[in-house]
């Protein structure tokens, strides 16, 4: 039983981490990589004889404008994979500036508090404590339809513990099918690797309310 639980866990990790590789791929070849095709086809364009001033402005403009996009996106990109904030300062600084980019692009309330200090030396655990948050929050938005998300990092008894809730369209969490889809066994995996337990506790109509700890 344990065996197939690891297996099941591995197996969620791999598909994950082929799915993201997938979406990096996608957005390079889209974002970035379309942006400087066309870059070099205006910079070949500008070494053609009798160019007028206007065409060899507008041409100019192109590259100026298609090499800001580039780099904006490439810094997008950059960011998704991992946040400098957090490396440079943290799980904290992290936490907060993830909750700050779900208020301001995704037009949903967060209220996030903490009362655990973290050490910066274990920041590859903290690593998964932030995926986690992650797909916890994607999914309250994608599949809870949520405006609003509760975070608290406290610790009770000694133990370090993560309580997230949100007010969202929830789900009969006494149905274990509910809880297999790769987003949950990615959470569980994760959960795993920091030695921790997570309990979901939902309701159809009453959101979802999720501890872990770690």
């Amino acid at each position: 039983m344990i065996l197939q639980y690891q297996k099941e866990q591995l197996h969620a990790i791999i598909v994950t981490q082929e799915e993201e590789r997938k979406r990096i791929a996608q957005d390079l070849h889209d974002d970035i990589s379309s942006k400087l095709n066309i870059v070099s086809l205006n910079t070949h364009l500008l070494s053609a004889p009798n160019l007028t001033i206007d065409e060899t402005n507008e041409i100019t403009e192109n590259i100026i404008n298609l090499t800001a996009k580039a780099l904006e996106n490439s810094r997008k990109i950059a960011h998704n994979l991992l946040p400098p904030v957090f490396e440079k300062f943290g799980l904290n600084a992290g936490v907060e500036e993830l909750c700050e980019e779900f208020e301001s692009s995704k037009s949903v309330k967060t209220h996030y508090k903490n009362e655990i200090d973290f050490d910066q030396k274990d920041i590859d655990r903290h690593l998964h404590i932030f995926r986690i948050l992650q797909e916890l929050m994607n999914n309250s938005l994608r599949h809870g339809k949520a405006s609003e998300i509760w975070i608290a990092f406290t610790n009770d008894n000694g133990t370090n513990t993560c309580h997230y809730e949100d007010n969202g369209i929830g789900f009969d969490s006494s149905n274990l099918e509910n809880q297999k889809g790769l987003g949950m066994k990615n959470i569980d995996s994760r959960v795993s690797f920091l030695n921790g337990t997570i309990k979901f506790d939902s309701q159809i109509g009453k959101g979802i309310a999720v501890n872990f700890t770690f």
